[in-house]
């Protein structure tokens, strides 16, 4: 291989997705096996359990999926009783979706499986190296919000 052409085990790019899908993954074997949510389904209630209701839109920014996942997770959390919509007074062609009383339950059980997680994951870290790391996430988050893309 020419010593100019990265191996993609050292891109980092690459290693950020196989190392976040291998946690991602990981969690929701549990939470999919005890409660049989998928993870776009727990993504969704995970963040309306942070902000409370949101439109589709909103979701699909805060979550980073496609419309196409975001569309069938509301569909099925609302199928389940999890979540429900509300007409969004701004906007009469779109609407809010908000957990329900059972979709907020079960927010609480799956984020306390989730963190207990998060610890056993990070275990592998000093506190210290906990932080850094979160912080250097963030900072590459920020950074590539800069960045222009070239065509």
């Amino acid at each position: 291989m020419p010593a100019n052409i990265s191996r993609l085990a050292d891109f980092l790019p690459y290693l950020l997705s196989v190392t976040s899908t291998a946690v991602s993954v990981r969690i929701a074997d549990v939470y999919e096996a005890r409660f049989g949510l998928k993870i776009p389904e727990w993504r969704v209630m995970a963040v309306l359990g942070d902000a409370g209701a949101l439109t589709q839109r909103e979701l699909v920014g805060a979550t980073l999926m496609d419309k196409v996942a975001v569309n069938r997770a509301c569909k099925m959390l609302e199928e389940r009783g999890f979540a429900q919509r509300s007409p969004n007074a701004r906007d009469g062609r779109s609407h809010h979706l908000e957990l329900t009383a059972a979709g907020l339950d079960m927010h609480g059980k799956i984020m306390a499986m989730a963190l207990d997680m998060e610890s056993r994951v990070f275990a592998a870290l000093s506190e210290a190296e906990r932080r850094d790391f979160k912080a250097m996430l963030g900072r590459l988050r920020e950074q590539v919000q800069t960045l222009e893309v070239s065509a």
